[in-house]
């Protein structure tokens, strides 16, 4: 008896955002999920931590940009709330778009993040995940960290090579050889050659192979372009 009980207690939720229609929106949404009971509301953090204070909870949902409270807004609060109650499983939702904004808010440990432009469904998803103890991030926030990601390492390899380096390593992993690539930039084989082999050992590249592999990774080129080479390994 006593187990059955426990498992059917629900879980304890308070949300918070500062708009009352979002607010509305999220309780009624949440109002459906099995096992799941809001027991609390908050427009911004000040009111988010008075409410796990006064009712407590297992799981909380809140908005990244609540202005107006006296106990922070945005990563400094998510910062707060995880110092405050670690045992909480918190899913915080999102309009924000900067990669490195939400690497920050991911780092601080939170169970789910999910932007609210992605489907309100997910929502339930990131609750079921963030109460079975795993990270959870939505597609739209997947989406922009995996294109900031690319854009990283494209950048480390701009940095790395020279112009006339990375303009022939650009063009040899898309598929040219070196003598067609001599002839559309007006160089010398030789020339072109010594390029290639140049940039290969500033990457630390040992072969053709490895050379299409990194650029495809690195988002130099797409990995259709060197799809063929790919399966030939030349």
């Amino acid at each position: 008896m006593g187990d059955t009980a426990e498992v059917s207690t629900p879980v304890r939720a308070i949300i918070a955002d500062d708009h009352p229609l979002v607010l509305l929106a999220i309780e009624n949404l949440m109002s459906g999920y099995p096992n799941v009971e809001v027991v609390g509301r908050a427009g911004d953090a000040t009111e988010l931590f008075a409410e796990v204070e006064r009712t407590g909870c297992d799981l909380v949902v809140m908005d990244l940009y609540m202005p107006g409270g006296a106990d922070g807004n945005g990563i400094e609060a998510v910062r707060q709330f995880r110092q405050r109650y670690p045992n909480v499983a918190l899913v915080v939702l999102t309009m924000e778009t900067e990669a490195t904004a939400l690497q920050s808010v991911i780092s601080l440990g939170v169970q789910a993040l999910i932007s609210k432009r992605d489907r309100i469904d997910l929502i339930h998803v990131a609750v079921v995940t963030a109460l079975a103890g795993e990270c959870y991030l939505g597609p739209a926030v997947r989406a922009v960290i995996a294109e900031a990601t690319a854009m990283q390492r494209l950048d480390f390899v701009r940095s790395v090579l020279s112009r006339r380096e990375l303009e022939v390593f650009t063009q040899y992993a898309s598929g040219l050889g070196v003598t067609e690539i001599a002839s559309r930039l007006g160089r010398s084989v030789k020339t072109i050659s010594a390029q290639k082999c140049t940039a290969m050992r500033k990457l630390a590249l040992n072969s053709d192979a490895e050379l299409f592999r990194f650029a495809v990774e690195h988002g130099v080129v797409s990995e259709a372009r060197t799809e063929g080479r790919w399966r030939t390994g030349t």
